[in-house]
């Protein structure tokens, strides 16, 4: 089995509801992602899967998150901003675009600081 792993960022602004402290104000954040992914072939050129193609992928997942107020986005107004649910829907979202192709997707980290991520796997 191999694992592969792109990483990309984005800024954007969310609050938390239901939240007492500084995090229920409106503030942003430079969240970083990292997709993790598992093939078990390599191609004749010795790959799972070329990396740029899997970078595209995140990168188009992404796109709908940068410079945006998160909490506007559909799938958040019935749930919260959470680094959590970040997660979930980027994982979501990124299952779709390489549900056919040669690796599957295994887990999404979204780093909310250089301290602190959360992740989602199935």
């Amino acid at each position: 089995m191999f694992t592969l792993c792109v990483k990309d960022s984005f800024s954007a602004a969310h609050r938390l509801e239901d939240y007492h402290g500084k995090c229920e104000e409106l503030h942003g954040h430079n969240f970083a992602v990292e997709a993790i992914f598992e093939g078990e072939k390599l191609n004749k050129g010795g790959m799972a899967v070329d990396f740029k193609i899997l970078k595209d992928h995140l990168k188009g997942v992404l796109e709908n998150l940068d410079h945006t107020y998160i909490n506007d986005i559909p799938f958040f107004t019935k749930r919260a901003s959470s680094s959590e649910y970040i997660a979930v829907y980027i994982y979501g979202d990124l299952k779709k675009r390489v549900k056919s192709g040669p690796v599957r997707l295994v887990e999404v980290k979204v780093w909310e600081s250089e301290k602190a991520w959360a992740s989602y796997h199935e």
